[in-house]
């Protein structure tokens, strides 16, 4: 999703991709299905398949539309997309973006057949690029960048003899995060961007390919984790099985894979290169308990992405670990609801406080992040409501001061409570008794040997952004 929409909403994650191709002619929209309900966290405005049969007239079939997976797909809407290669594809939009063109996957029909295509990142150089194809006669039918890569694969495909060498050309104009998986009419194809900013893996089943945005997705339909793709790859996959471009690649330091899909963005039970993002989560709880002890009774988190950091921080202080919440899984997530007024309430409806278990307790309270402080502040209210003495919040990620291009929606500067104000004052506005950050200095030990980029936290971003120096950049 571009910056062509205004971001007004809270954080967010963009999307999450999956593609299956069986080498047997099995339909693979069920599989499909299944794998973006595995991802389903990633995106919950709106989704779509898109099949097409390798044996056949190639024809390609699709579906889309608002809401979630299961809002969108019954039995009767997959037993239609007949086909054994496809791509699916969860969307998360900003307000004002939330519109059903604006839904993938993207199905182009060209001179040399038709391309479906999902993405999830984001193109700092989208609005250049798009300009640029517009003056040259192209139209637009979405306010997505993804239409953008669309277009240079299908431009790129008519001087090349195959899809895949298409999509690299395409990478070597469009700059940014991104995550694709692209259906040809005999091949599936899957492309990570050379930073590795957004995650892409392999699985198998028997003789089905599989690509996903996490390895959770990839064991939701049975199959076997093969590997992640890696920073700058470019997979296909025919019946002759698996072919790998390396073309794009660059140093494995200069890569910076995106820290938030370890502190919030990926499944518990995802593996991202290597390493397990519930192992990064009890990391990040044991150093927030190392730099910021404290004397209490009961540690908690605030589901689902705060509890197994906290249950890191109660393994290394020692202290009691704890189910403070009862979470309404039928509500998505605070983030999403575009008012504020809206994300305030909602929280009262997605959380209930467990009052037996925190009465009379000191509470450490461990959540991923705050970005404006209001649902912190609404928690920690009930909190001392249902009769806890007092709440330590605990905070897994460092302070957000600096906006995300790469496809994490971190609001404008303006709305981000750390931007404008200290750790102290923010204490006093969301009602904590005391408050810590991760340390910057620590994140490394989440992700191991792995360069990851922390722009949000510092600035220090690891390509050229709109609006910033470049220089600056690069630092």
């Amino acid at each position: 999703m571009s910056r062509l929409e205004k971001v007004t909403t809270g954080m967010g994650e963009e999307c999450g991709v999956f593609g299956a191709y069986d080498m047997d002619g099995g339909d693979v929209a069920p599989s499909i299905y299944y794998g973006l309900f595995a991802l389903q966290h990633r995106g919950q405005e709106s989704c779509g398949i898109a099949v097409t049969d390798t044996y056949g007239q190639r024809k390609v079939s699709s579906k889309k539309g608002l809401g979630h997976v299961d809002d969108v797909f019954d039995e009767e809407s997959l037993e239609e997309l007949k086909g054994n290669l496809g791509v699916g594809h969860v969307r998360y939009s900003t307000a004002g973006g939330t519109r059903v063109e604006n839904a993938q996957p993207l199905v182009i029909n060209y001179v040399k057949g038709t391309l479906a295509i999902a993405h999830n990142g984001n193109l700092v150089n989208a609005i250049p690029l798009r300009r640029e194809l517009e003056y040259t006669g192209a139209i637009f039918q979405t306010t997505i960048d993804s239409e953008v890569i669309a277009y240079h694969i299908a431009r790129e495909r008519l001087n090349v003899s195959k899809a895949e060498d298409a999509v690299k050309n395409a990478m070597k104009k469009i700059k940014g995060a991104y995550a694709l998986v692209v259906s040809s009419p005999r091949k599936l194809i899957g492309a990570r961007d050379p930073l590795g900013l957004k995650p892409l893996c392999i699985g198998k089943r028997g003789q089905a390919y599989f690509l996903a945005s996490e390895s959770c997705a990839i064991a939701a339909v049975g199959a076997e984790f093969v590997r992640d793709v890696l920073p700058g790859e470019v997979v296909s996959f025919t019946k002759h099985g698996i072919d790998s471009d390396m073309s794009m690649a660059i140093p494995g330091e200069q890569q910076a894979r995106c820290i938030f899909e370890y502190i919030y963005f990926a499944r518990t039970d995802s593996s991202i290169d290597g390493v397990n993002v519930y192992h990064s989560r009890i990391t990040a709880g044991k150093a927030l308990a190392e730099s910021y002890p404290v004397e209490a009774d009961l540690v908690v988190g605030v589901p689902d992405s705060g509890l197994v950091a906290a249950k890191g921080y109660s393994e290394q202080s020692g202290i009691p670990y704890g189910m403070a919440f009862h979470k309404n899984s039928y509500v998505g997530r605070t983030f999403i609801k575009p008012k504020q007024s809206d994300r305030e309430s909602s929280v009262k409806i997605k959380l209930n406080v467990i009052s037996e278990v925190v009465r009379g307790k000191r509470i450490v309270m461990v959540d991923d992040s705050i970005v404006r402080g209001t649902t912190c502040e609404n928690i920690i209210k009930m909190l001392k409501k249902a009769g806890a003495t007092e709440v330590h919040v605990r905070i897994s990620s460092p302070p957000f001061l600096y906006p995300c291009y790469f496809g994490t929606d971190v609001p404008s500067n303006e709305q981000l409570i750390a931007h404008s104000h200290t750790t102290e004052q923010i204490r006093q506005m969301i009602g904590a008794d005391t408050l810590g950050y991760m340390e910057v200095e620590k994140l490394k030990d989440m992700v191991g040997d792995l360069s990851f980029c922390d722009a949000c936290f510092t600035g220090k971003y690891p390509m050229p952004v709109p609006g910033e120096d470049i220089s600056h950049a690069f630092e």
